[in-house]
């Protein structure tokens, strides 16, 4: 049987398809799919989106405004998707803000012949990222690759995990992933948070059901946090969080700084302790933390690094900065 045909819809999978080595199997990306750009740059684009980046307060109104209008933010070409003949269709329901609806692709796959497998994402925890990287496998032929894979991500994070003090409480943090209006960061973000020593109060984990306390190492796999929620600035004011990271969805580096830059127009924000001590720092939001990819071990040294002033563990080429 030749290799399957796959059309990924998603960036992450994206990433992970290509973090087993099964990149070449790709025939179709989403316009999002941009890493590794070698590998997926000449490829047909099947999507694009209906909204476009200006302020953070005009995508909340426009994401606003399709939600409430019963309308896709994204347009997918069904005629290319058709003629590019995949086996094997991956995409997500996790968020209708970050990619095509899921029972659009359904009924698109539907009406092919032959039917491609659609495959979707819809992972919470870091467990879950990692279990994508073998159902993707699985799926196109990759299985044994993608194990490897995984071995090696866990390996990374075990070894990040060896620089986190086991009994001294961290910092306060505030991980905000818009900010007009303010979102704090969920899913998995607040995992990363809290193994690599920092707290993370806006939006903690909680155990699973029936899972007792699901304290230490051992318990972490246990616990999970839910999804990314807004809070009012005087909430935040009132954590006060030794530190602040900002990585708003999708945005570029420039462009999130930029928007963080915003937020000092605003008195509370001036006067918080972060603010005060230069503890903001500032992230890629388009490549980092929001692609539930083979790059969360990237993120997870990067907040190893940054929470335990071990700069030697960020790698050399994590997208961020502190801003003043």
């Amino acid at each position: 049987m030749p290799p399957p045909r796959v059309v990924s819809l998603l960036p992450s999978a994206t990433e992970i398809l290509c973090h087993i080595g099964a990149g070449v199997r790709l025939v179709g990306r989403s316009h999002e799919c941009d890493f590794p750009d070698a590998e997926v740059s000449g490829l047909p684009e099947l999507t694009t989106a209906r909204t476009r980046f200006e302020t953070s307060a005009q995508v909340d109104r426009d994401v606003r405004a399709a939600r409430g209008a019963n309308e896709s933010l994204y347009t997918l070409d069904t005629g290319l998707l058709a003629a590019l003949r995949p086996d094997v269709i991956l995409t997500q329901d996790l968020c209708d803000v970050c990619a095509i609806d899921l029972e659009a692709v359904r009924g698109i796959a539907a009406s092919m012949s032959p039917v491609p497998v659609v495959i979707s994402l819809r992972p919470m925890t870091v467990e879950d990222v990692l279990d994508d990287h073998l159902r993707i496998g699985e799926a196109v032929g990759a299985g044994i690759e993608a194990e490897e894979a995984v071995v090696r991500l866990r390996e990374r994070m075990y070894t990040a995990m060896d620089y986190v003090p086991s009994f001294a409480s961290g910092p306060t943090v505030v991980f905000l992933d818009w900010t007009d209006p303010l979102y704090v960061g969920g899913h998995w973000t607040p995992q990363l948070i809290e193994r690599a020593g920092g707290a993370h109060p806006l939006n903690p984990t909680v155990p699973h059901e029936n899972a007792g306390a699901a304290a230490g190492p051992i318990g972490q796999s246990l616990r999970r946090a839910g999804k990314s929620i807004r809070v009012p600035a005087e909430v935040l004011a009132a954590v006060d969080p030794d530190v602040i990271l900002v990585c708003p969805c999708g945005l570029r580096l420039d462009e999130a700084i930029r928007e963080t830059m915003k937020l000092r127009e605003q008195v509370w924000w001036r006067e918080l302790r972060a603010v005060r001590g230069g503890k903001v720092g500032v992230i890629d939001g388009n490549q980092m933390f929001s692609r539930p990819g083979p790059r969360l071990v990237d993120a997870f040294e990067f907040l190893v690094g940054v929470l335990n002033e071990r700069p030697d563990v960020v790698p050399m080429e994590f997208p961020w900065r502190w801003v003043g």
